[in-house]
């Protein structure tokens, strides 16, 4: 099953919906703090961290329900691993790790971000060789992407910079 695209579209519609809707709720909370977001450069660089994890659910269902060989989809969760890996590397950079909040400095250190790309890495990898898991890998994908963006968007709102 774990290499049988047609039993995962169900799933790919799953997360699309609930991608969707944490990507809006991304932008009204971007909309309550525009005036801090435009003044910090952290603030902005974990807004996008945000916005790219959601987008990390959001383009596994798309990958999931559009219809296309396997190799297209498999080569477009590639793509998107190594694009938003290099993105988060980048955004923490400029980020930094400067949080009063005692939560929020925890959070950022050691906030898995990366896991999230290499996961979706590993089941397009796995997919193509058809072992190793498959698209079983897009559980701890998504679950992280989701998770993880919740976290990061948590520490948007609360953050002092």
């Amino acid at each position: 099953m774990g290499y049988t695209v047609s039993s995962w579209v169900n799933f790919g519609v799953a997360v699309a919906g609930i991608a969707g809707a944490l990507v809006g709720l991304l932008f009204v909370a971007a909309s309550i703090r525009s005036s801090a977001l435009s003044a910090s450069r952290t603030l902005s660089s974990r807004a996008a961290e945000t916005l790219v994890l959601f987008m990390t659910s959001v383009v596994v269902a798309l990958v999931l329900v559009a219809p296309q060989p396997d190799t297209a989809m498999a080569s477009e969760m590639l793509g998107w691993a190594v694009l938003s890996s290099v993105l988060f590397i980048i955004l923490d950079r400029r980020a930094g790790h400067r949080s009063t909040h005692r939560a929020a400095r925890y959070v950022q250190r050691y906030c898995p971000n990366n896991l999230t790309s290499l996961f979706l890495a590993i089941a397009a990898v796995t997919f193509l060789a058809k072992r190793g898991g498959g698209l079983y890998w897009l559980l701890p994908t998504v679950a992280g992407s989701l998770l993880g963006g919740v976290i990061s968007a948590w520490l948007f709102l609360i953050s002092e910079n």
